[in-house]
């Protein structure tokens, strides 16, 4: 068992509203927290989208920043430049920066941008064509979420990294449900156990992507095997947004980063039958019993 902690992501994603110095606010405060990276997302929204479903309300309207669900999604995405900007104000405030990339168009300007780890939303895991572009185009760390993906399709994807020699070094799977929030009953931690059973030897690590409430299941999932924690993230939960609801705040994050560096220090064995912090208590309690 190693001691070595879970590393965390704290998952901004969409949560800045557009808004960017609310996105380096929230990059100040996960480093504040304790997180390792924070992550964005980046989406070519006509690529996307059809025109139809650009044209549609969105589903949630008092959550919708345009008049159509494509509109609310272009107000919300980030350039490119932007992006570049967001990658330097981490390395400026010393926290890593990713993003998850939902298509080829923009997987290519994420992977021009040079991050040490792009990740692949469970809603874009089946896209050979961007997968593609991740595994020959990119040297940096794959992280690819499990949500909502038959175990036939988790199985091709690994398969279809190996095929370039480049899974066992460069990727990082997650189990993951996908859902906003997650009830208990629904995330599956023991799916932990079985990718690593199942994929331990093919993969670079496993992961854990969290959309539930609370912070109690996140060191579970430590506890049984996930070397990253995935954590949406917020200011603020009540936030217009459908994501803010399934996010921690930053007292949340700052627990769940504390909590599962406790816990790993916490994993080990006895490394004597007497610990020396025993010692002064066995000489001042321990009973002695005559034979």
């Amino acid at each position: 068992m190693t001691n070595k902690p879970a590393r965390v992501m704290a998952e901004i994603g969409c949560n800045h509203k557009g808004d960017m110095a609310i996105a380096e606010e929230l990059v100040r405060m996960a480093k504040v927290c304790g997180a390792d990276v924070v992550k964005f997302q980046k989406r070519c929204v006509k690529q996307l989208l059809s025109q139809d479903e650009y044209s549609r309300p969105h589903p949630n309207p008092q959550h919708a920043y345009g008049s159509t669900y494509g509109e609310h999604r272009e107000f919300l995405e980030f350039t490119a430049e932007q992006h570049a900007h967001l990658r330097d104000y981490c390395r400026q405030v010393g926290i890593g920066y990713s993003t998850s990339v939902w298509d080829t168009v923009s997987a290519r300007e994420i992977v021009a941008l040079e991050p040490a780890l792009i990740k692949v939303p469970s809603a874009s895991n089946t896209d050979f064509d961007m997968l593609k572009v991740l595994r020959d185009d990119y040297a940096g760390e794959v992280h690819i979420s499990l949500g909502m993906t038959t175990r036939g399709e988790e199985n091709d994807l690994i398969g279809f990294f190996e095929e370039a020699k480049a899974a066992r070094k460069r990727l990082v799977i997650y189990a993951c449900t996908s859902g906003y929030p997650v009830p208990f009953e629904d995330v599956c931690l023991l799916e932990l156990t079985r990718l690593r059973e199942s994929y331990q030897q093919r993969v670079m690590a496993i992961g854990f992507s969290g959309h539930h409430l609370g912070i109690a299941i996140d060191t579970a999932a430590f506890v049984l095997g996930a070397e990253w924690i995935e954590r949406h993230f917020t200011l603020d939960r009540t936030w217009k947004g459908t994501d803010h609801a399934a996010s921690l705040e930053p007292d949340g994050l700052r627990r769940v980063c504390r909590d599962v560096k406790a816990v790993a220090k916490a994993l080990t064995y006895k490394g004597s039958d007497v610990l020396p912090i025993e010692q002064v208590q066995r000489a001042k309690l321990k009973r002695k019993v005559l034979a």
